[in-house]
């Protein structure tokens, strides 16, 4: 019995009778089961970033996010400073399926600009996805279809709005996230190819009565190795707010 999004109601056991066992494992640890299914996601990130490889310095920012899930979408707001004189602002969203990310210097001077990319919407799509650690009530909506590998690992396929975008989900013996891992753009050049790219829990605690990841990495696997470009803290989360 899968869940109908049309449908207001609490997750039940019933509900995740035919996912894999990995991905039931994960939602009866996570504390989801006898809560109301989430429809909206409020929260606030600290972050340390790396704007290239072989880069150093970790830049500080932060940034908040608010996600819907049916439809499924998120609106990503960043603001990064470089140094006392330099900031960067960040913006990626999800909607219809189609993604658009865009970089500002100054909050004014456009330097990235990019949307109605195929490859951009799946890898926008695909960031979705690996978000949903963070709300694992969206695991049992109708568009993410679910395949099981092993007893601690499963892949998932989302579909929507014509898009569609997939990755393996990593959970421990005892039901927490470990990791997620896709082929996916890293960028939206004529003759780029996806590569692998990961999101790595660090550190897992309950928040408002579910058990999530609290502290994250996520890498790319370039041709000389693994490049960690991003480090992320969860400062506030709130759901249905």
């Amino acid at each position: 019995m899968r869940y109908h999004p049309s449908e207001k109601k609490m997750v039940t056991k019933q509900m995740i009778t035919e996912l894999p066992n990995s991905v039931q494992k994960w939602l009866l640890n996570s504390g989801i089961i006898g809560k109301e299914v989430i429809r909206s996601v409020f929260l606030q990130q600290d972050l340390q970033i790396k704007m290239k490889p072989g880069q150093d310095v970790w830049y500080n920012a932060n940034a908040k996010q608010y996600f819907t899930i049916e439809p499924p979408a998120f609106k990503w707001t960043l603001n990064l400073r470089i140094n006392s004189f330099i900031s960067l602002a960040g913006r990626d969203i999800l909607e219809n399926g189609k993604g658009a990310m865009s970089i500002k210097l100054f909050s004014i001077i456009p330097l990235v600009d990019a949307k109605d990319n195929s490859k951009i919407n799946q890898a926008t799509l695909q960031r979705y996805l690996a978000e949903i650690v963070w709300f694992p009530s969206a695991a049992i909506n109708p568009y993410i279809k679910w395949e099981p590998i092993d007893g601690n690992s499963a892949k998932a396929t989302m579909s929507y709005g014509g898009t569609m975008g997939s990755g393996t989900f990593y959970f421990s013996k005892n039901g927490d996230f470990v990791k997620f891992g896709a082929l996916r753009y890293k960028d939206v050049k004529e003759n780029s190819e996806p590569i692998l790219w990961t999101v790595t829990a660090i550190k897992t605690e309950e928040r408002n009565g579910i058990r999530i990841p609290v502290e994250l990495k996520a890498d790319w696997k370039l041709e000389n190795g693994n490049w960690t470009w991003l480090k992320l803290k969860i400062k506030e989360i709130n759901y249905d707010t």
